[in-house]
């Protein structure tokens, strides 16, 4: 019986019946890619979704908009109305949810493949509930905003990912270690951060409690930017590690016996995929419940051994612009933050997987 069986941890999701390996493609004598043709075609099927829902939310709303409008405002022969509303408004909102979802995706499949846990999200192990203190403490505290709320959440989620490592690191880091310390750290987190809502102004703590529930509304490219540019950096970082990855769910001797350093890769990619998160939080908030169900999801739908890092992005950035364009559209003219959506639907997703794992471990 495994230590983390023994626990009482979740056990991680079984590779879907059918997974197939795959053929490596060698690019040079340094890199290879394994492609499989399920993975490839669900990608293709989500960029294709994707491609639906952004058009969508960039035709619809209070000021339809065509499709051949659109695109004309996108290469510059729009009228001055279709610019502010499409260049302006619709189309930084968009990029936003695409990035933030795609960080979230990632974050989440190397936190669960860290792990080997389907539980080992950032909302569980409490980095996320770590950047809204950092956030807090800016806004109702110190009395600031803008960039600074942005700081703070990147400064919390970061000092409590390192404290979380830490605590867990005895004699090694093993994955269920790590969600028991991080569910510990969580708890009190979200008391201080309680705390600090009851003891501040009325004003102070509703505008505080919009932005940790993490909303898209209001979004620019003074948001998109940062977020595209930590993804472009972080990213192709994650993809050469996605091997690593893999030998890494298949525990910690294996991944040793196939010349892993087991230690520094685990540290290196927490660290990357911490960042994903706290970036993600910077742009939108702490939108709940992505970073969990996405990676299952994706490994779900394509039933491949490995990272998938590149379909988790996919999925969790599908997610999170459906879960905005219904905040925008179910209950309109009032505009819900998309993290009252991804909360509803992922506690019930949660529920769901805290049940099927139960019963497959008494089975």
């Amino acid at each position: 019986m495994s230590a983390a069986s023994s626990a009482g941890a979740v056990p991680r999701p079984r590779v879907a019946d059918g997974a197939r390996a795959g053929r490596t493609v060698r690019a040079g004598r340094v890199l290879s890619v394994r492609v499989e043709g399920r993975t490839v075609a669900v990608c293709v099927a989500l960029l294709v979704l994707l491609a639906t829902v952004v058009s969508v939310s960039l035709t619809t709303g209070d000021y339809p908009i065509s499709v051949p409008d659109v695109l004309r405002t996108l290469v510059g022969r729009g009228d001055r109305a279709d610019e502010f509303i499409v260049l302006g408004l619709r189309l930084p909102r968009v990029v936003t949810g695409l990035l933030v979802g795609a960080a979230l995706g990632v974050a989440g499949a190397v936190f669960q493949l860290v792990t080997r846990n389907p539980l080992g999200s950032p909302d569980v192990i409490g980095f996320t509930s770590g950047a809204v203190t950092g956030a807090l403490v800016v806004l109702l505290v110190l009395q600031l905003g803008g960039w600074a709320v942005s700081f703070g959440a990147l400064v919390g989620g970061g000092v409590t990912a390192a404290l979380v490592y830490l605590l867990s690191s005895r004699g090694g880091v093993q994955g269920y270690r790590l969600i028991l310390v991080g569910i510990g750290a969580s708890a009190v987190l979200q008391a201080a951060n309680s705390y600090l809502l009851t003891r501040s102004r009325v004003e102070d703590a509703q505008a505080a409690q919009l932005w940790i529930t993490g909303s898209l509304n209001g979004r620019g490219w003074e948001q998109a930017t940062p977020l595209g540019i930590g993804l472009a950096v972080l990213l192709p970082v994650l993809l050469v590690a996605g091997r690593s990855l893999t030998l890494l769910d298949l525990g910690d001797d294996a991944a040793r016996a196939l010349g892993v350093d087991v230690g520094r890769t685990r540290a290196l990619v927490l660290v990357l995929a911490t960042a994903l998160t706290a970036l993600a939080a910077m742009a939108a908030g702490p939108i709940a419940f992505v970073a969990l169900a996405a990676p299952q999801v994706a490994r779900r739908l394509t039933g491949a051994v490995g990272a998938g890092l590149v379909t988790a992005g996919l999925t969790g950035a599908l997610m999170l612009l459906v879960s905005d364009l219904a905040a925008q559209r179910v209950f309109a003219p009032t505009q819900l933050p998309v993290g009252v959506v991804t909360g509803a639907v992922g506690g019930l997703y949660l529920a769901w997987l805290l049940v099927s794992q139960w019963r497959r471990g008494r089975g």
